[in-house]
């Protein structure tokens, strides 16, 4: 179930406990749209708590190359040893 989902579990939720007044027989519509509203709040802090392990940071594609320290190699792309000019 992804965030729409969620957010629409809430919704319904909402929808059946505030806005609603119809009785059913052995149905508590407030407790079904209270019960509703907490699985998509629980469902909403599992998605973002996943969604924030998913998000991974890329490092630089090129070295960082310090000028003191001459014996780490420097990438050549072509152009910065003088054959595309």
């Amino acid at each position: 179930m992804g965030l729409g989902g969620c957010i629409i579990l809430i919704a319904v939720g909402a929808i059946l406990t505030f806005a609603t007044d119809w009785d059913m027989q052995g149905v508590n519509l407030d407790l079904v749209g209270i019960i509703l509203m907490i699985v998509g709040l629980i469902g909403v802090s599992t998605f973002s708590s996943i969604a924030r392990r998913r998000r991974v940071v890329v490092p630089p594609t090129t070295p960082v190359v310090d000028e003191q320290a001459p014996h780490i190699h420097q990438r050549r792309d072509g152009y910065s040893d003088g054959y595309g000019v």
